[in-house]
């Protein structure tokens, strides 16, 4: 059974257990003072906002050059991609296979991922509460780790810095990508696990 069948609704802000008041417009939380509500308000529609922004940020983000390393006067624009085949070329196979995943698998996982679930649950596809439960958790998790790139940019910006001799310039590429970074985080926060639970009834995996 869930909590909203019970009568019981969760304060977002401090988790206190209130019971539903059937016949008010609004209400607020006994504890803290916040509105409660069943479910999120527009969750839905604020996640698929945030996740379409991001997916149109991701086009540049990858197209445009991240970052331009100069070296004695002489530099080129690197997009992540290129950066990666670089990587390979120097036989840095590692560092070239941590910033694939983390710069292109992780945040293409976290926009298809956050897309299936918002498809999901409007559409009621066959897909087990379990099963969207475990991938929100996973996005939540990566979540964190698709900033790698921009931490290193952000530290070689700060450290290499010799004039003529060696520098290195954050590029578009840069901005676009923490831009879908920040974007597919925040679509995570405003999606409402609860509404996973809420048409369980529908799948076929109870247990």
């Amino acid at each position: 059974m869930r909590a909203i069948d019970a009568g019981i609704l969760i304060c977002a802000e401090c988790h206190e257990l209130n019971r539903q008041d059937a016949e008010a417009d609004s209400q607020t939380c006994t504890r803290c003072g916040a509105l409660v509500h069943d479910r999120r308000p527009d969750s839905l529609m604020r996640t698929w906002a945030l996740l379409i922004t991001a997916a149109i940020l991701y086009i540049p983000a990858n197209v445009l050059p991240i970052m331009t390393i100069n070296s004695l006067g002489q530099g080129a624009p690197s997009t992540i991609m290129a950066g990666v085949i670089e990587l390979v070329q120097h036989g840095m196979i590692p560092i070239a296979a941590v910033v694939f995943i983390a710069s292109i698998v992780v945040p293409t996982f976290k926009l298809v991922g956050i897309a299936l679930l918002l498809w999901s649950v409007q559409r009621h596809q066959p897909m087990s509460a379990r099963q969207r439960i475990l991938m929100y958790r996973f996005i939540e998790f990566i979540g964190r780790w698709s900033m790698l790139d921009i931490f290193v940019i952000a530290i070689l910006v700060a450290v290499v810095n010799f004039g003529r001799l060696a520098s290195v310039e954050a590029g578009f590429g840069a901005i676009a990508f923490a831009s879908v970074v920040i974007l597919t985080m925040i679509a995570a926060v405003t999606f409402d696990p609860r509404l996973i639970w809420d048409n369980t009834e529908s799948d076929a995996d109870h247990d």
